[in-house]
């Protein structure tokens, strides 16, 4: 972190109280914004309805409003005028292009689209964190020291919105010293927070692959390289791959999720393509990936008579917390539930380009208990909204710790 170091003085007697006091306060307008932004979700790079909602409730709390930044990037800057580091506290926008299943009364109104990762409670939590922190400027000046920049990113899920804001410069007017985000996570329990130092998350990757083989009739196969058959066989090959030659104890997985191919039922196809993902945490096996997937179709393919072009898009690293940061949201969790609301998370092979702020300045990604049956990117997925206040909390308490003393000897 640059040269901004912790506030050293002692902590206010009335901070902790004005918090779990703002906390209670600002809940029933963090369960209001979920629900708007629920029912307008937009995926990447189109979320124009919810920008808007964000920025106009930015502007509302009286703090100054950027909006367009990479196309539908919103940021606001809480400037208390005293000497002290920038945090940034980013929540990401997007939906998915998923229809909503769950009945709700505030469901979807965006056919096809549906807040199923929980990015509309991301947002709510973040206005509830700017509110709250504005309050704490007017009530206790001199407590809160230096800037906290608002960051709501676009296109999380896909194709990614961290690097273009990065790229049109959030990090640098005002420098940020420290950034935090979050994600509601099914499974913890509501009113625990995980938080890890170290790798969290994995490094997520994509590719196409198209099998290129020779069409015809089904009645004559000996005429025809079988560009679906051959597909099928290359799939399964590197499915083996994953299991029989990476080593067990670096987690990998690589999923095909598309495979596309024919027109007729009576039609040999020529040509198949399919889409997929590679996790991975080590950064000597995620540069293996792709000349192992370019060899085992190639191989495969060259076996059946076929060709094979793939198109490899290395798309973000692994999500790995600061521990000395890591170890500032722990605390703020203590200081909002005690020490059983604080759990270490198993890491996940989710991905999440928050890694891409990571990968330029000190932060942490924390986990939201929000606890259900149904995992996150499922149509019926839903959240217990007594989780909201927390995330809220956790934001302007690590916020305060940063600036107010409670992180002597941690700069920022």
């Amino acid at each position: 972190m640059s040269g901004h170091t912790a506030h050293s003085g002692t902590r206010h007697p009335h901070t902790g109280a004005t918090v779990q006091r703002l906390a209670a306060e600002v809940e029933s307008h963090i369960i209001a914004h979920r629900r708007a932004l629920h029912a307008i979700p937009e995926t990447g790079f189109e979320e124009r309805c919810t920008a808007a909602y964000v920025a106009e409730t930015l502007s509302g709390l009286g703090l100054p409003v950027r909006t367009g930044i990479a196309t539908t990037g919103v940021t606001a800057l809480l400037d208390t005028g005293l000497e002290g580091p920038v945090v940034m506290l980013r929540a990401d926008m997007d939906a998915l292009p998923v229809t909503e299943a769950t009945g709700l009364p505030f469901a979807s109104r965006h056919e096809g689209r549906m807040h199923a990762c929980g990015h509309d409670a991301h947002m709510a939590m973040l206005l509830g964190a700017a509110e709250m922190l504005s309050a704490i400027v007017r009530e206790e000046p001199g407590r809160l020291r230096g800037k906290v920049l608002f960051l709501f990113q676009p296109a999380e899920e896909g194709p990614g919105g961290a690097a273009p804001m990065i790229a049109e410069g959030v990090l640098d007017e005002p420098k940020v010293d420290v950034c935090l985000g979050a994600h509601v996570w099914p499974s913890l329990p509501v009113g625990t927070v995980g938080v890890k130092p170290g790798p969290l998350m994995a490094a997520m990757d994509r590719f196409e692959l198209a099998v290129h083989g020779r069409g015809g009739h089904a009645a004559t196969p000996h005429l025809c390289v079988d560009a679906l058959e051959t597909a099928t066989q290359v799939v399964g090959a590197l499915q083996r791959v994953v299991s029989r030659m990476t080593d067990p104890l670096e987690p990998v997985i690589l999923t095909i999720g598309e495979l596309h191919a024919g027109t007729a039922y009576n039609v040999i196809p020529g040509e198949a393509r399919m889409a997929g993902t590679v996790r991975t945490f080590s950064p000597d096996v995620r540069a293996a990936w792709e000349d192992r997937i370019r060899t085992v179709a190639d191989g495969v393919c060259a076996a059946m008579g076929a060709t094979a072009t793939l198109d490899f898009h290395y798309c973000h690293g692994p999500v790995i917390n600061t521990p000395r940061v890591a170890e500032v949201v722990r605390r703020a969790v203590v200081e909002a539930r005690g020490e059983q609301a604080v759990t270490t998370p198993t890491p996940t092979l989710g991905g999440e380009d928050f890694s891409c702020f990571l990968e330029r300045i000190p932060g942490c990604f924390f986990f939201v208990g929000c606890g259900g049956d149904v995992p996150i990117h499922n149509p019926r997925f839903d959240l217990d909204e007594r989780c909201l206040a927390l995330g809220a909390e956790t934001f302007v308490r690590a916020a305060l710790l940063f600036t107010e003393g409670g992180a002597t000897g941690m700069t920022a």
